[in-house]
């Protein structure tokens, strides 16, 4: 094989990595620590408020 192929397997094995790495971490970026999606708070607010504050109180 040529290094023209070497090259381009290299830039589509990068391209997927890369592609991979963007996609999972703008999942990630929609969740808390508990796992709960940051879009969807106004649905367990009451929860997330008070134990966020509990969170805020305890490390003052």
């Amino acid at each position: 094989m040529s290094f023209g192929d070497y090259l381009y397997i290299f830039v589509a094995i990068a391209f997927s990595f890369m592609t991979f790495t963007i996609i999972r971490n703008n999942f990630l970026s929609k969740f808390d620590e508990e796992q709960r999606r940051k879009d969807l708070v106004d649905e367990y607010e009451d929860t997330y408020v008070s134990e966020n504050a509990a969170k805020k109180k305890k490390e003052d």
